[in-house]
């Protein structure tokens, strides 16, 4: 049965090798090429493809006549999509004769649209998971044809939670590879109710506001840190990058944004709620380093303010 596959990333580059492993006929696989800019963390799935011999699209618009023609000539059965991130026009959705399948980074209906990882984590979430939904017109709005739910600990960040997406994307793929072949694929109707959808996210939504509570701080250092660009605060009016915290348990010990202590630990910085360690930072155009070499390498002390101002 032949099946183009559409992929990118590293859930794309697992997704890919699960169904070459269960002897799947991909008869072309579609990808992006590399934004300019963009930090690669993660496999190819073009080299893993073309290691494959399988031939190997990377149009700049997958919707566009010429593309969706070549495809068509494929004659495929099934079109499976992995963190692919262009939206499918119906003409291209019509082309395999059994239909299109995508693999979402979450619990659907919950978290439909871009950067799902990161958006469970911003938002302090104990669970998420992976879901292979048909694909419709409306993103992320088709049947559900299986899931598969991963637990979020307090120390995952976007990068750990995407390795352990990526494991439950290849166990549950290889679990509905049967039916897939089969044509018996379940279609259970998402409760749009239910439904809550986030966009892509910018560098500038990495900002800390102190005011915020020192959970949701966290949170957000943990959703956006490497690889991803960075929350930041300011320091002498320079951007300054905090890739890594810990929660300070007691009462507030100083205003938003204010260092309350400094310890070889790290920087106890006050927020709208409870107290922030900040354990790795780095000031843009130098290294990154441990928060307190940082303090003392620029002459931090408690009563300073991460941002502009005194306190």
């Amino acid at each position: 049965m032949p099946i183009v596959v559409m992929a990118y990333q590293d859930i794309g580059w697992v997704c890919l090798d699960e169904l070459l492993q269960l002897g799947a006929e991909v008869a072309a696989v579609v990808t992006h090429s590399d934004a300019p800019g963009e930090e690669i963390w993660f496999r190819s799935v073009a080299d893993r493809a073309r290691t494959a011999g399988i031939p190997v699209l990377a149009p700049v618009d997958v919707n566009a006549p010429e593309v969706v023609t070549r495809l068509a000539a494929l004659a495929p059965e099934l079109l499976l999509s992995f963190y692919f991130r262009q939206i499918l026009k119906p003409a291209l959705l019509a082309v395999p004769s059994r239909g299109a399948l995508n693999l979402h980074g979450s619990l659907l209906p919950r978290y439909r649209g871009r950067c799902p990882v990161n958006w469970v984590l911003v938002h302090g979430e104990a669970e998420t998971g992976v879901t292979l939904h048909h694909m419709t017109p409306e993103p992320d709005a088709g049947d559900i044809a299986a899931q598969r739910r991963v637990p979020i600990t307090e120390d995952d960040t976007a990068l750990t939670l995407n390795r352990k997406l990526a494991d439950a994307a290849r166990l549950l793929l290889r679990a509905t590879f049967p039916a897939l072949l089969a044509g018996a694929v379940p279609r259970i109707p998402q409760d749009h109710a239910r439904a809550t959808t986030f966009g892509g996210r910018r560098p500038q939504d990495g900002r800390l506001v102190w005011q915020r509570p020192a959970r949701e701080l966290r949170n957000l250092v943990r959703a956006v840190t490497h690889p991803y660009p960075g929350a930041f605060a300011a320091w002498g009016g320079t951007k300054l990058f905090v890739w890594q915290t810990a929660l300070v348990d007691g009462p507030t010990a100083a205003a938003p944004g204010c260092i309350a202590a400094l310890s070889p630990a790290g920087i106890v910085v006050g927020t709208g709620a409870g107290n922030l360690r900040l354990t790795q930072l780095q000031l843009d155009g130098e290294g990154e380093e441990r928060a307190f070499d940082f303090a003392c390498r620029h002459g931090l002390h408690p009563g300073d303010r991460l941002e502009n101002g005194p306190c």
